[in-house]
């Protein structure tokens, strides 16, 4: 069971840049669980947590894309540590939109991470929640969803898919006791954006993740990173389509 009686965090991609940052600013007093693939390999990740405060760390065998393994996943999590308190979906793939655009079974593999494993997932979890009256839900949208741009269509027609289904979900679980924010950051400079150009209004994974404690802390339901993306996007929607087929990524 967790050894705080707070309830666990359950970092879900437990190698994501931004989800360890923001287990490390959870961390202080609680109990952290990490799920990723080849969860024996996470020795750096347990190490930061544990110096960052971390009650206890556990690691846990997980496979966004096994969508079979998520809800015995999440009873086992359950079983093991006790009621969930925050789950936070840091999983999720860029994939190559040049190879998207010839490649169906690629095309197809980026939607099913970044927008049907996450239904599965949320689902799951928003079950298990329900049923102990309280959690917090934490998932990371993207701007790339707000309004679809030819350059990265593939991502961001999955992000747009999470970031709707997100929302409803959100409304859905009012007056619950659970409740769920949504992350969406522009362009983060990291280890998936890796050799491309930073676009404007930039952020760190570490930027990202205090942006989103903060958020959480405050009980908010959205949170755009860095904030002045929110307006920039609005005026971006009235973009004539001739003009936003040529924007960048």
């Amino acid at each position: 069971m967790d050894d705080t009686g707070a309830g666990p965090i359950l970092i879900l991609g437990g190698r994501s840049e931004i989800g360890v940052e923001l287990a490390r600013r959870l961390a202080p007093g609680a109990t952290v669980v990490l799920a990723a693939r080849h969860a024996d390999r996470l020795d750096e990740q347990v190490t930061t947590l544990k110096a960052a405060g971390a009650a206890a760390v556990h690691t846990e065998e997980f496979d966004a894309d096994d969508l079979a393994s998520h809800g015995p996943f999440v009873a086992a999590v359950v079983d093991e540590h006790g009621p969930i308190a925050t789950a936070v979906l840091a999983f999720g793939i860029l994939g190559d939109q040049a190879r998207a655009e010839v490649d169906a079974a690629h095309a197809t593999a980026v939607v099913h991470t970044d927008y049907v494993a996450q239904v599965s997932m949320l689902t799951h979890l928003a079950t298990a929640m329900r049923q102990a009256g309280k959690g917090a839900l934490v998932v990371f949208s993207s701007v790339a969803g707000i309004r679809v741009r030819r350059a990265n269509y593939v991502y961001g027609s999955a992000k747009a898919g999470l970031d709707g289904f997100a929302s409803g979900l959100s409304d859905a679980l009012h007056g619950s006791g659970v409740s769920l924010l949504i992350v969406r950051p522009g362009f983060v400079i990291g280890r998936m954006t890796q050799g491309m150009s930073p676009a404007p209004l930039s952020s760190t994974p570490q930027q990202v993740a205090e942006a989103t404690a903060r958020a959480l802390a405050k009980g908010r339901r959205t949170v755009w990173i860095p904030w002045a993306l929110r307006p920039v996007f609005f005026a971006m929607r009235l973009l004539p389509q001739f003009v936003w087929r040529r924007m960048p990524r």
